[in-house]
């Protein structure tokens, strides 16, 4: 069974709008994933210097991949991906994705308890016309790369039904994982798991339990996978 989880870290800013990494990470911790994909990971202005410090990811147990990001930035466009010494590190890339806004994915090819498998980290747009562009972007590299389960995992900024994203995505289901925005009275399931064949999908939620209401404007989810056979 491999843990992976995702989380839009407000830049560690919590609803009450006080900037607290250590009070981050307490949410990292519980949610006990192998692998922890992070939205806003980064502070918005250059040079982008980490919002979750690096000593205290590595202090807590995890390592942070390596997508050539600049010198103190934890992550691509504010995606990051830590992972435990356990799970190595097979391939990295980043994407440039279209739109309005500056956005960008990660990918990380990981070798796992589980075998290979392929995590994409995003943070789609605020508009559905460039969310729409950005996934099939997603989708389009993929299919441009030697065949392995995949998993999207991030924050999709999509209020509705996952039906339009899942049209643009061939290959990709979406899985209903609860609502996670605003945290403290959640309405909305802005973050979200897709994977493709080759996966099984264990187990899934949304974390709920204090800090997590209050450390970022959004909860994390999880879900626990393995491979199909």
């Amino acid at each position: 069974m491999l843990r992976i989880a995702s989380y839009n870290l407000q830049k560690c800013v919590g609803v009450d709008l006080q900037r607290r990494p250590t009070r981050s990470m307490v949410v990292i911790r519980a949610l006990k994933a192998d692998v922890m994909v992070l939205q806003e990971a980064d502070k918005r202005l250059p040079p982008r210097p980490a919002a979750l410090p690096h000593d205290l990811v590595v202090k807590k147990g995890f390592r942070n991949i390596d997508f050539g990001q600049p010198k103190g930035s934890l992550g691509f466009h504010g995606n990051a991906m830590l992972v435990r010494p356990s799970v190595e590190v097979l391939e990295t890339a980043r994407l440039d994705l279209p739109g309005l806004e500056p956005r960008g994915a990660i990918r990380a090819d990981l070798r796992t308890s589980i075998g290979d498998i392929r995590i994409i980290g995003v943070h789609l747009g605020l508009i559905r016309r460039y969310r729409l562009m950005q996934l099939k972007a997603v989708a389009r590299a993929v299919r441009r790369l030697p065949q392995m389960p995949t998993l999207i995992a991030g924050d999709f900024n999509e209020w509705g039904s996952k039906a339009a994203l899942d049209a643009v995505t061939p290959g990709f289901d979406f899985l209903a994982t609860g609502h996670t925005f605003p945290a403290p009275r959640p309405i909305a399931g802005l973050d979200g798991f897709a994977y493709t064949k080759g996966i099984d999908v264990h187990d899934h939620g949304v974390l709920t339990r204090i800090p997590a209401h209050v450390a970022s404007d959004h909860l994390p989810i999880w879900l626990e996978l393995t491979h199909s056979s």
